[in-house]
């Protein structure tokens, strides 16, 4: 794994996945709710970045169905994928700790 953190619209998709698979439109509403609002991922970015966490291995296409004479695919978390979003999290984490620490709180609540 790579020293560097992961792009936040990737962070996100695999968080999206992690708990159940999801069609395109079904993660991206996934992702907008996670994020309160805040990420509301654009068509073209979203199946950019899908496509990018597949040729990655950390998502995989869980199966195809055609709904409305229209095909879709529904991805889910590959064990690669669940892996990478663990060690992030931790990283995450990690600096957060390190955030409260400089900033003198200590605890979780301090930062909201």
């Amino acid at each position: 794994m790579s020293e560097r953190g992961m792009q936040e619209l990737a962070l996100l998709l695999l968080t999206a996945l992690a708990d159940a698979p999801r069609h395109g439109y079904a993660v991206a509403q996934e992702v907008k709710t996670i994020t309160d609002g805040r990420v509301v991922p654009r068509t073209g970015a979203l199946y950019g970045a899908l496509d990018r966490l597949l040729a990655e291995g950390l998502i995989k296409v869980e199966r195809e169905e055609v709904v409305g004479g229209r095909a879709r695919r529904i991805f889910a978390l590959a064990p690669a994928g669940r892996e990478r979003l663990a060690a992030e999290a931790e990283r995450l984490a990690a600096t957060a700790r390190e955030v409260r620490r400089r900033l003198g709180t200590g605890g979780a609540a301090a930062l909201t």
